[in-house]
């Protein structure tokens, strides 16, 4: 059939996704765009890979977003599977990453009646989405889809949301998709870069703070090697710590959550903070105490590929708006001499010390010390591990300790959204085959996503999960145990036992209370293939990586 012959709407929809590079969709399936579906069917480039809940399809699809900067697609269905898909349209937008929700939509002659499960899609997700729409006009179906993948990937990238309403789909058309839309490479102006490096020159003590919107491979090795050749330190925005690699003589670690005190107190004492790409938000700057927003008796230069951001929250003495690769590839061929400074090497050295693992011998058969697990995983695994997960305390463990060598290797959120790690994972696993993938979660979190290990297991992913497992909401419950010490409410939990858990699901599974069986555990792991499983019981007693405990929290009280 000739591209521009007659069809159905939603085979045009189809074609217009695959003419922009679209070669995945994660979907839970739902009568209202049935034709969408029927068109993937005879469709070769785009695998469509069924989910079990639609918050795991729109979370896949946002890390499939964050893993190449290109739009992950979702398909939903409306009301209860586009409300439930939200949660990966809010991470999208507060990480900063493409992606594109489609929700099959009442029939026309429905809409406001409160026809069946009805919800002005537009107006509902417009607060958390860079774009909120509906095609009514099945002639505007490659308009809209050129307009979609633009917004998505352009400026700061985030989520667009197209409602498509059933009659819509199934409407017969004549047209042909629009070419594959590229986000402008915006340049950065030649003067503010001289003054950029005059400003670095004239610095004491600059820090740079780089990884958010727009970062990819390119921007990671030019800035690297501008970095190095300058030695300045270079720490990561909250889970962003792929940005670089820690491996670079300059690399200072990360901010955000439990960061290294040393590195905290360097950017306090910073003369000049470098952010690159990074928004400063509330976790990188510790509720924007770290570095205020105006910042007395430091200077800030901002670079940032949305203008938008820039001066939005933060004071900014120099504010430079261009493509992240760009920007970095400028400053890394730049040749003007510039002053060498010795803190590069200073604070990687700081980081080494602190991410280095101090597992305790004393408890090897008598209790499961996290920092000895992840001393055996980089001992065992690729660095280039890509590392997945949720939110909650035991995502520190591997925040301080792991190596995030490879890029992408940390897909994790920054919204802080529960949940996250497996889809997360799963995605990886049709991305990057080729990797090892991890998805690390804590047992509240793996609950809230769980059900798709039958995604894994349908599709023969090669995927290791470790749930960390101490019976509680272990984050909720040190802010509780800190404010409302020994009035345990609302944060126990009782869980299944998540190893019988993983087999019913056909994976391989073993259930780890010490840390001489996660070595055994660990080893025939690695040894297997397709979905495995390690349970690991905790205390609740520590509560996070960087030692805090409950009793101390009840001692302070």
């Amino acid at each position: 059939m000739n591209s521009a012959s007659e069809k159905t709407a939603a085979s045009l929809l189809v074609e217009c996704l695959a003419e922009q590079g679209c070669d995945r969709i994660f979907t839970v399936p739902g009568e209202s765009f049935l034709s969408v579906l029927d068109s993937l069917h005879d469709t070769t480039s785009i695998e469509t890979v069924i989910c079990r809940q639609e918050g795991g399809a729109s979370f896949m699809a946002c890390a499939d977003g964050t893993m190449t900067g290109k739009p992950g697609i979702c398909f939903v269905t409306r009301g209860p599977g586009a409300t439930n898909a939200t949660i990966g349209v809010h991470v999208a937008m507060q990480d900063s990453q493409p992606m594109i929700l489609f929700i099959g939509d009442v029939d026309s002659r429905m809409r406001d009646r409160e026809g069946f499960q009805e919800v002005d899609f537009p107006a509902f997700f417009s607060p958390i989405a860079k774009w909120a729409t509906r095609i009514d006009d099945e002639h505007r179906i490659p308009e809209y889809i050129t307009r979609a993948w633009s917004v998505a990937i352009s400026g700061r990238p985030g989520p667009v949301v197209i409602a498509l309403p059933e009659d819509m789909l199934s409407r017969m058309v004549t047209g042909s998709p629009r070419p594959a839309v590229v986000s402008p490479a915006q340049a950065v102006c030649p003067d503010a870069m001289q003054t950029m490096m005059q400003m670095i020159g004239d610095a004491a003590s600059p820090v740079a703070i780089v990884g958010g919107a727009g970062w990819n491979a390119k921007a990671r090795e030019h800035f690297t090697v501008f970095a190095e050749r300058i030695g300045l330190p270079v720490a990561t925005a909250f889970r962003r710590q792929d940005a670089v690699p820690p491996s670079s003589s300059v690399y200072a670690g990360n901010l955000g959550y439990g960061p290294n005190p040393k590195l905290v107190e360097r950017v306090k004492q910073a003369d000049l903070l470098v952010v690159v790409g990074a928004r400063m938000g509330e976790a990188t700057t510790d509720g924007y105490e770290l570095v205020t927003p105006d910042h007395p008796d430091q200077t800030m230069i901002h670079i940032h590929p949305d203008p938008n951001e820039l001066g939005r929250v933060y004071r900014t003495d120099l504010a430079l708006c261009a493509d992240m690769g760009e920007f970095a590839e400028t400053a890394a061929l730049w040749e003007d001499d510039i002053v060498h400074f010795d803190a590069g090497a200073e604070a990687h050295a700081e980081w080494k010390e602190w991410s280095t693992p101090s597992p305790d011998p004393t408890t090897f058969d008598t209790a499961l010390d996290l920092s000895a697990c992840v001393a055996m995983m980089r001992d065992q695994f690729p660095a280039d591990t890509i590392i997945c997960n949720g939110a909650g305390n035991f995502s520190g463990w591997w925040h301080r300790h792991w190596p995030y060598e490879g890029f992408p290797s940390q897909l994790a959120p920054t919204a802080g959204a529960m949940g996250y790690g497996v889809p997360a994972a799963v995605a990886a696993t049709f991305r990057h085959p080729e990797r090892s993938v991890v998805a690390v979660a804590g047992d509240g979190d793996f609950l809230m996503n769980g059900q798709e290990l039958a995604t894994a297991a349908q599709y023969e992913r090669d995927l290791l999960v470790i749930v960390v497992d101490n019976g509680a909401y272990g984050t909720i419950r040190m802010h509780q145990e800190r404010e409302y010490p020994g009035r345990v409410s609302g944060t126990q939990l009782s869980n299944p036992d998540f190893a019988k858990l993983g087999e019913a699901f056909g994976g391989w599974s073993q259930r780890v209370e010490t840390t001489s069986e996660f070595a055994g555990a660990l080893a025939e792991a690695k040894g297997r293939n397709g979905l495995r499983l390690l349970h690991l019981v905790t205390d609740i007693e520590r509560l996070t990586a960087g030692g805090v405990t409950l009793s101390a929290l009840r001692g302070k009280a």
